[in-house]
């Protein structure tokens, strides 16, 4: 039997009770999986391909994804809806993204590090032919060029600059989306239990081993197999869920920077043939690693709301022509790693990310990189004249240097100087950059090879575990957890 709790779309602060569909429901399920990204749904899909009989319960905070609809792209004005429609609900921040999957283990994540090189490769297959089973484009950017690829290497190699080989799968914002409808409902018919607008307050615990979760409205329901797959989204709150039970965690990296804005013909060569072309640079001051990530050519840069309305900037690309923008956009972001005493490194980027929305009203910040070089604030009349266009029409001109650390200033300048010598007009007085992009995965959970922690019968898989850093390893992660307890419900 199938199940679904639904939430009105778009409403602030809500009272989804009156729009519940209230039918039977199971309180002893063989598998729970909190968070449906895309960890989340392919760890449901690959027990129900295996074990058609098993009874799993999918739960998320969000909404189902045809009641995932942002009034802003309408409105041109965030309503701030709760929670957030972009970055929760099924498909997780992935429904809203520029859908690009990594079909390399070198990029995306530490699968590699815990499954080895071959097994994180072979699933990333495997999670691949179930997105084109539904429907992806099976057109696959960064392996057929192989004279101008080697082009662009050179370029890198007198810039210092690494390239990361890494043939790209595009989705698409709006095919992403058909896509994970799809899968939404696959899981449906195959008889998932899908739970949405239920945040989960707490974890039941007896003797070390998880027996039960019991989400914000009091249902409780029981499992002594609980995978938790939240996104970045619920990194925060997956780590102070760790605190609270005892589960091990070690502090993580943080990803700080900004989204970079240029003209199309700025990066035409790099986007024609690598699609996102992934480069990793240590700063000559600092010795600070700095990586481009997300590449969105012609697409827009966007908002998106966390916890408490934190917005942060991200970028999207269209498949279709009628959507496409004169613009590309990616971000760079420094990799800060800290040490004992400080173990809060979610807090650090959320704490950069505050100081941005304070001195923005709420918003992104925007400024030249010609004003970010003199150290000045961008001004409206300023911004007015540019020759480039932003695609985030409410982003507010401002100063990055009150909002980032000298060192951060110092990275980002040195990087873009140094992709300037790979895709001549990166450094042009009139390339924008908007902060703060932040990446949220920074609790590092620690887990054995089934991905399991300190706590049995818990997994934990996904960005928000810091353990993958994008939608394709996150799916292959969701396949191998999923073996992982069919295994273990089998030696049983």
């Amino acid at each position: 039997m199938i199940t679904i709790f639904m939430a009105d779309a778009i409403n602030i602060d809500i009272d989804d009770q009156a729009d519940r569909r209230f039918l039977i429901m199971e309180k002893n399920y063989d598998v729970i999986i909190v968070g449906a990204g895309p960890g989340g749904i392919f760890c449901a899909y690959e027990l129900k391909e295996k074990r058609p009989d098993m009874k799993i319960l999918l739960i998320e905070k969000g909404r189902s994804i045809e009641k995932r609809q942002c009034p802003k792209r309408v409105t041109g004005v965030c309503a701030h809806c709760q929670p957030c429609s972009i970055t929760t609900g099924f498909a997780g921040a992935g429904a809203f993204s520029d859908g690009k999957l990594s079909l390399s283990p070198d990029v995306g994540g530490t699968l590699p590090d815990i499954l080895g090189y071959d097994e994180a490769t072979k699933l990333i297959h495997e999670s691949d032919e179930i997105y084109l089973k539904f429907g992806a484009d099976k057109s696959v950017y960064g392996v057929d060029k192989a004279a101008e690829i080697r082009e662009i290497r050179r370029k890198a190699i007198n810039a210092n600059l690494k390239l990361v080989e890494c043939p790209i799968r595009h989705l698409g914002t709006e095919e992403g989306y058909k896509i994970y409808g799809l899968l939404q409902k696959h899981l449906e018919e195959v008889g998932v239990d899908l739970l949405f607008n239920s945040p989960v307050a707490s974890l039941g615990i007896e003797n070390g081993q998880v027996t039960s979760v019991t989400t914000e409205k009091g249902e409780t329901f029981c499992s002594d197999r609980v995978v938790i797959a939240v996104g970045r989204d619920g990194a925060d709150w997956f780590k102070d869920l760790c605190h609270e039970v005892g589960i091990e965690t070690k502090p993580g990296t943080v990803d700080v920077g900004v989204r970079v804005e240029v003209r199309d013909e700025v990066m035409q060569f790099l986007n024609e043939n690598l699609y996102e072309a992934k480069l990793i640079y240590h700063t000559p001051t600092f010795d600070d690693k700095v990586r481009t990530f997300c590449t969105n050519p012609s697409g827009e840069v966007a908002t998106e709301y966390y916890d408490n309305n934190l917005a942060v900037v991200n970028g999207h690309a269209y498949k279709a022509q009628e959507y496409k923008t004169n613009n590309t956009n990616f971000a760079l972001l420094v990799s800060k790693n800290f040490t004992k005493p400080f173990n809060t490194p979610i807090e650090y980027g959320k704490q950069i990310a505050q100081l941005s929305n304070m001195l923005c009203g709420g918003k992104i910040l925007v400024q030249t990189y010609g004003d970010f070089k003199r150290g000045r604030r961008t001004t409206d009349e300023r911004l007015c004249r540019n020759n480039l266009i932003p695609t985030l029409k409410d982003a507010v001109p401002g100063d990055l240097s009150l909002v980032f650390p000298h060192r951060i200033m110092v990275d980002l300048d040195e990087m873009i100087q140094a992709l300037d010598k790979v895709t001549p007009g990166i450094a042009s007085e009139e390339t924008l950059m908007y902060g703060v992009e932040v990446k949220f995965y920074s609790n590092k959970v620690i887990v054995d090879k089934n991905f399991e922690t300190s706590i049995k019968g818990l997994h934990a898989i996904g960005d928000g575990a810091g353990v993958t850093r994008g939608l394709q390893q996150a799916s292959a992660n969701g396949i191998s957890v999923a073996r992982s307890i069919l295994a273990a419900k089998e030696g049983n």
